[in-house]
């Protein structure tokens, strides 16, 4: 994790490595320098537990969260066509405002976003997510989210845990398996679980 000041007041840089506990505790020693507007932005695989955290500790520092930027992105070129509509893509990402929803989703919500959408809550059932980045619960997903709309395959979805019959990330879908249930009891200490393209398949790996 790494913090830096700006003309418009604090950046907090999650790194992959950073868990809740080190957040928190760095946080803790850094409480004066806080009490700003800060930005958080995600680099790489993330885990949602220190956005979390990162967002807990500015508030009880007494700051204002500003933007949570989503990750960069790194574009390996194939052909000149497919590398500039995948810079097109990146460009217009990075461009977007990734939008903040600080409560749960209720059952009937449909919400579009050009870029990310962190969602600080659950996502009910019968609710549905579509983002041109990523779809980032802090709680249950057990509605339907589509990460990656417009093809962007990078994209990832993160919730504890995901608990929805249907997502989708780029052109590819995955439904829960027939009579399977998206009402299951949570218990409170679930695991995050993030989904991703790999090999075309979307693959959810359990943290």
């Amino acid at each position: 994790m790494k913090l830096r000041g700006t003309h418009g007041g604090l950046n907090l840089l999650l790194e992959p490595g950073d868990t809740a506990h080190n957040v928190s505790r760095t946080l803790e020693n850094q409480a004066a320098q806080l009490a700003t507007s800060v930005t958080i932005e995600i680099s790489g695989d993330t885990h949602p537990d220190a956005l979390e955290a990162a967002m807990q500790g500015v508030r009880a520092a007494g700051g204002t969260l500003g933007r949570v930027r989503a990750p960069r992105v790194t574009v390996n070129a194939s052909t000149s066509t497919d590398a500039d509509q995948a810079r097109a893509q990146a460009q217009a990402l990075l461009e977007a405002q990734t939008v903040i929803l600080a409560h749960t989703v209720r059952a009937g919500f449909r919400g579009e976003y050009k870029g990310s959408v962190v969602v600080l809550g659950d996502v009910n059932p019968g609710a549905e997510l579509i983002a041109g980045g990523d779809v980032i619960v802090t709680g249950a997903l057990r509605g339907v989210a589509h990460a990656g709309y417009g093809g962007y395959e990078n994209a990832i979805v993160w919730a504890r845990p995901i608990a929805s019959p249907q997502i989708r990330i780029g052109d590819a879908m995955a439904r829960s398996p027939e009579g399977s249930s998206n009402m299951r009891r949570m218990e409170g200490n679930e695991r995050t679980e993030r989904a991703y393209l790999k090999g075309g398949m979307i693959v959810i790996d359990t943290k």
